[in-house]
């Protein structure tokens, strides 16, 4: 894993998934996100996620798909972001103790200055999100 102080490249996407998410479903979600942005995965500084995913499949195969590093955070770390989420979830605090994943882990690597872009796009079994590191 890769820290998100390493990381200097502008956007961060965002990911949250059930488990056993097809990674099929994931990949097409992202590519929905990076299109409305109108940007393409070498725009993307890094992939980012909560830690209880770090291992999931479709996650991973998709950082490793685009070439990515995956940066992952403490439901701690992304629950410090809930002033910052479009969609913050209390059902989502309850399952991770994070009142967001995909726009948090997105916030959390853009850092105290990124901004959202995307906010949270659901899939079935997915979300994305998109965050902008400013300069």
């Amino acid at each position: 894993m890769v820290s998100a102080g390493e990381i200097a490249a502008a956007y961060m996407l965002g990911l949250g998934c059930e488990r056993g998410c097809d990674p099929e479903e994931l990949f097409l979600l992202a590519e929905n996100v990076l299109r409305e942005a109108n940007i393409s995965p070498d725009d993307l500084a890094g992939i980012c996620s909560i830690d209880a995913r770090q291992s999931e499949p479709a996650i991973v195969q998709l950082a490793e798909r685009w070439g990515l590093p995956l940066i992952c955070f403490t439901a701690a770390a992304l629950e410090e972001q809930t002033p910052r989420l479009a969609n913050p979830s209390r059902r989502v605090f309850e399952l991770t103790g994070s009142h967001g994943v995909a726009e948090a882990a997105a916030l959390a690597a853009a850092g105290p200055e990124g901004a959202l872009v995307i906010a949270k796009t659901k899939s079935a079994h997915a979300t994305a999100a998109l965050a902008v590191r400013k300069k």
